[in-house]
């Protein structure tokens, strides 16, 4: 498997920010570390590996993208209004930076797909959901999609436009994104045994929005011995892969 690491200037966080590429072409997949991780977790704890057949055959080319967490959703004693303005520049470094310089590194042209676990399961879906004409598919495991479980009682326009759960339900009918969610392929997954609770009670949230608006979505929901953990992942990401047609 082609490997290639690089560190690249962000003109909207004013810093270096380092990913990894992992394979040689295909459909381009982003991979969001789980809370306060880097971009290597996704390889470090095996998750490439899980569908490499995937990724050697040049039918997908992961991407490892670094996250800024510690600064965003978990800086819990930071100024929260700081804290969303400084996620809203990471979203840009991503959409803006990162993913036309993606494009350039060999996949082909077609929209990307998403991917994370835990808070890069929240990343998954909150970058598939607001920019679903960039974003065709998400692979969100064990997720949380609302800020206030992150920012308790403050809200602003940034919170609620980082909150699946809340901006979904205010969208019209008519509202564009929402036909580009139904040309998707969206799958939400969680365990129903240890610390995955409020991801599975967040993911049945979700999927009764969806449902509401017509909007299909494959929301699965594992045995009570499928806990919040890399094995239980390890297991989930190839089985997903080998449904969709990539």
């Amino acid at each position: 498997m082609q490997v290639r690491y690089f560190k690249e200037y962000s003109h909207n966080l004013d810093r270096d920010m380092e990913f990894e590429v992992y394979g040689h072409g295909g459909k381009l997949c982003l991979a969001f570390p789980p809370q306060d991780g880097r971009f290597y977790d996704f390889a470090s704890y095996d998750m490439v590996n899980t569908v490499a057949p995937w990724v050697e055959e040049g039918r997908v080319m992961i991407v490892g993208v670094d996250a800024i967490d510690w600064e965003t959703w978990s800086n819990a004693g930071g100024d929260p209004r700081w804290r969303m303005e400084q996620q809203e520049r990471w979203f840009a470094y991503v959409t803006d930076e990162l993913l036309p310089r993606c494009y350039e590194l060999g996949c082909d042209d077609r929209k990307a797909m998403t991917t994370g676990c835990s808070m890069g399961a929240l990343h998954a879906a909150n970058f598939f959901f607001r920019r679903p004409d960039l974003f065709d598919t998400v692979i969100s495991l064990s997720g949380l999609f609302d800020a206030d479980f992150f920012f308790g009682d403050y809200h602003d326009d940034l919170t609620y436009a980082n909150s699946p759960l809340q901006f979904i339900p205010n969208m019209p009918d008519d509202h564009p994104w929402l036909d580009l969610y139904r040309q998707s392929s969206i799958i939400l997954c969680a365990g129903q045994g240890d610390w995955d609770w409020d991801m599975m009670a967040h993911e049945r949230r979700l999927e009764s929005i969806l449902r509401a608006k017509n909007v299909p979505v494959w929301a699965d929901y594992w045995g009570p011995d499928v806990c919040h953990d890399w094995p239980w992942w390890r297991k989930q990401l190839p089985y997903f892969f080998s449904n969709l047609p990539i």
